[in-house]
Formats: C-alpha cells, sequence, structure tokens
C-alpha cells in the first residue's frame, strides 16, 4: 500500500528527528563533561563579577561616608580626628576620592599656613593620571598659587601657558591661571603682557566679583580701559540679542507672505 504525500511528509519528519537525537546523544556521550563544565564556569564568572560590582559599590558607599565624617570632624573643630579619616582615604585606590582627600588636606594645611606642605599634596593630584585632567589642572592652579612666593616668575608662565592658551575648548581654570601669570609678567617689569591679560579676565562674563574688579583694577593701573572693553561687549551683546528676534519676525513675515 503506498503512502500518502502527508504520511511522506510525517515519516521524513520522524526520520531526521531521530537523526538529530542520535547526533545530541553522540555529542553528549563524547562532550557532556566539557559542556557542563563550560557552562559551571560560564555561571562562576558571571556570579564573581555581580560580587565584584557589588562589593565595588559597596566600597564607594564606604569611601563616601568617611569623607561626609572626616567634614563633619572639620565642622566640629576635631582636626585630628579629620585628618586621619583624610589621610586612610587619601591612601586608597579610588582616584577621585583621594584626589578629594588630598585637596581638603592641603587647604588644612595652607589654613595653618604651611604653604610647602600644602603644595606638596596638591601636586600629588595634579601628577595623578588616573582622575580627570581637569581636576589635574585645577590642582596645578592650587599647587602653583601655593607656590607663588617661593619659584621663579618664568616657571610661572611656563606652568600656566597651556591653560592660559587653551581655545578650542578654553581652559575652565583660565581666569586663575591668567591671574597668576599676569603677576608674575608684572613682577618680571613685562607690563604690557600682564595688562593685557587683565584686561581678558575682566571680560569674562562669568567670574567672581572680587576677581573681577580686581582685574579691572589691574588692568587700568596698566593702561588697559576694562570697564570700556567691558561696555563695548555688553553693548555688542545687546545688539545681537536684539537682533535675533527681528530676524525671526521678518522671516515669520515672508512665511506669511
Amino acid at each position: 500500500m503506498a503512502l500518502s504525500p502527508t504520511n511522506n511528509a510525517a515519516l521524513l519528519q520522524e526520520v531526521d528527528e531521530a537523526v538529530r537525537r542520535d547526533r545530541l546523544d553522540s555529542i553528549w556521550k563524547s562532550h557532556g563533561r566539557l559542556i557542563v563544565a563550560a557552562v559551571v564556569a560560564a555561571l562562576l564568572a558571571f556570579g564573581g563579577y555581580l560580587f565584584w560590582q557589588h562589593r565595588q559599590n559597596e566600597a564607594r558607599g564606604e569611601r563616601a561616608e568617611a569623607l561626609v565624617a572626616a567634614l563633619d570632624k572639620l565642622d566640629a573643630n576635631q582636626p585630628r580626628g579629620a585628618t586621619a579619616d583624610l589621610e586612610k582615604i587619601a591612601a586608597g585606590d579610588d582616584a577621585a576620592y583621594r584626589s578629594i582627600a588630598l585637596i581638603q588636606q592641603a587647604n588644612m594645611q595652607a589654613e595653618k599656613g604651611d604653604m610647602k606642605g600644602a603644595a606638596a599634596l596638591v601636586a600629588k593630584v595634579a601628577a595623578d593620571q588616573d582622575i580627570d585632567p581637569a581636576l589635574r589642572n585645577m590642582a596645578l592652579v592650587r599647587q602653583t598659587a601655593f607656590e607663588l612666593g617661593t619659584i621663579k616668575p618664568e616657571t610661572v608662565i611656563a606652568r600656566m601657558k597651556p591653560l592660559v592658551d587653551a581655545k578650542d575648548p578654553a581652559s575652565p581654570w583660565f581666569a586663575s591661571a591668567a591671574e597668576l601669570t599676569a603677576i608674575a609678567h608684572y613682577k618680571l617689569g613685562q607690563f604690557d603682557q600682564a595688562g593685557a591679560l587683565y584686561g581678558r579676565i575682566a571680560k569674562l562674563p562669568d567670574i567672581p566679583k572680587s576677581l573681577q574688579s580686581r582685574s579691572v583694577q589691574m588692568a587700568g593701573m596698566l593702561g588697559v580701559d576694562a570697564v570700556a572693553d567691558r561696555a563695548d561687549d555688553s553693548a555688542a551683546r545687546d545688539r545681537k540679542g536684539e537682533a535675533a528676534p527681528k530676524a525671526a519676525a521678518a522671516a515669520k513675515s515672508e512665511e506669511v507672505q
């Protein structure tokens, strides 16, 4: 009796499934232990990663709590306890917290009048390649400020030059670096360079008022009218601000027509 096409398809499917089962049985007999070992190893590795990540999060939380505790001790006028806590954080392997602890220790040294000790602490931050460049640059500016009375003006100018000359993008520490450089130029009798830098600082829109006032005054003493420059810049910005709505209105009018 001949099989119908439907019966033929069903028979072929059963044969195909039987062949696949035989192949799987053969593979399992030959490599079953290796497969199990590989699966177990993968699970152990994944579990280890999850545990490591959990411990990292816990450690970050512990370091944050330790830093807050140290700052609380400072507020409570307990410098010894704060110093001990900060030293532990600074000795750790987390670059960000290590830097914060060192900077805070430097501030404490500076408040005591130990500028050399303060400079040495922030110098460690400035040389730390594991932290963000912006933080390293900030530490370099602080180090230079602490050392300003003991290092040569030429050293200040050379050290701050990359921050002063940065254009695209401009350094977020330009104002502080430029003021230190202007002081160095002034000490060397290079009054034109000093005045130009003070003028550039005075024209910045978002700087502390004390720095702005100081820069305007110094620029004026050195023959740079920073007040007029700021007025011109402000007027130019106002004109630009007024022009934008007019241009938008004109464009809208053209669309309607």
